[in-house]
């Protein structure tokens, strides 16, 4: 599907006549440069990489570096491919403007890390037991794994302390309520994955 890289900028909300305030994230979206092509012919499927932000020179690899000169721009930080874009040529910007506003988007980022963590936080359990009867030591535990000699094994999947966010998340069927061209910034209603200042790709 189309669509655009961003960066999130963080949250605010917006009132409605009535007063109604209705919670929303600010995204500044592009602009975005045309690094690439892929055709069927060359690559196999069609598709349009768009690059978004800027990186220094002196950290881009020298592959890149003539990645991005054939493109006639600078180096660029995070490069994705979308598909379904018609009549782009190398080198063309992309904008927000290819959005509209009243329109759904999913927007895809990487939830915030939250380190190692137990099952009381990580998965919601409740402990095992009350904090009496010498229950010192059981208040966040999770309580039993495992069944008995069969099948004498853990089952994948099974709901365990361990790394909590850090992952790729999308959240579907956002609905923008802004946008502003002049400043590149869409404004889409509710929450979106990642902390301010993270990349994230709005799709159509």
């Amino acid at each position: 599907m189309p669509g655009i890289i961003g960066r999130k900028i963080g949250m605010t909300s917006i009132y409605s006549a009535e007063g109604k305030a209705t919670p929303c994230t600010v995204i500044e979206a592009g602009p975005c440069v045309v690094t690439q092509l892929k055709t069927q012919d060359r690559d196999g499927y069609d598709a349009v990489q768009l690059g978004f932000g800027e990186k220094k020179e002196n950290r881009t690899t020298s592959a890149l570096k003539g990645h991005f000169k054939k493109a006639n721009t600078t180096p660029k930080a995070k490069l994705v491919e979308f598909k379904g874009f018609d009549n782009l040529n190398v080198g063309d910007v992309i904008l927000a403007n290819i959005f509209e506003e009243g329109e759904y988007v999913g927007v895809k980022g990487t939830s915030k890390g939250k380190g190692f963590q137990g099952v009381v936080k990580r998965h919601g359990f409740g402990g095992v037991g009350q904090s009496t009867h010498g229950q010192h030591n059981r208040l966040r535990a999770p309580g039993s794994i495992g069944a008995c000699s069969y099948p004498a094994r853990v089952f994948k999947g099974m709901r365990m302390a361990g790394q909590m966010g850090n992952s790729t998340v999308t959240i579907e069927n956002l609905q923008v309520l802004k946008v502003i061209e002049e400043k590149n910034l869409l404004v889409v209603k509710g929450s979106i994955p990642g902390a301010k200042g993270s990349t994230v790709i709005i799709e159509k």
